[in-house]
């Protein structure tokens, strides 16, 4: 991950407004970015190029990125209400700052609240067992249209392709 190529793309509000986030915080910088690097490493390993696009390896990357964020987070502050509202707070900061269409985005969101889900339900469970979870639930995630009614898949994985 380049940070100065990942930094180009953002305009100058966004950089500012994530400057803030991380203040509000700073504790939880080095773990996010662990997360970070660990949930698209993984998400490589099992899917490839996949993740990349709207699928279900995608539902898989939001959902597992947002439980890491918290599972990582709460090794520094064992505080469940706080690292949920961090990785709330960081992965919409990220669906704000790089744009998407809206149903790509609207499936992110969802995805990430599974996996903020996932983390609130399994906080004992081990990454590995996790994991084995999250790619069961994009082996049957749903598959949504503009008309979808996402309130209808809660707590369940979606896709689009």
């Amino acid at each position: 991950m380049n940070l100065f190529a990942v930094l180009k793309r953002v305009d100058f509000k966004n950089i500012l407004k994530v400057i803030f986030i991380g203040l509000s915080r700073p504790h939880f910088i080095l773990p996010t970015i662990k997360a970070t690097k660990d949930c698209i490493a993984i998400s490589t390993k099992n899917y490839g190029k996949l993740h990349h696009k709207n699928g279900p390896a995608n539902a898989f990357r939001h959902a597992f990125w947002n439980y890491l964020i918290a599972k990582q987070c709460y090794k520094w502050q064992q505080n469940e209400k706080t690292v949920l509202a961090w990785a709330k707070k960081v992965t919409d900061w990220h669906e704000d700052s790089f744009p998407n269409k809206k149903l790509p985005k609207r499936m992110d969101l969802h995805n990430n609240e599974v996996g903020r889900f996932i983390f609130e339900q399994n906080m004992e469970n081990t990454e590995k067992e996790i994991i084995e979870l999250l790619k069961q639930m994009a082996l049957e995630s749903i598959k949504i249209d503009e008309s979808s009614v996402l309130s209808e898949y809660k707590n369940r994985m979606v896709h689009i392709l």
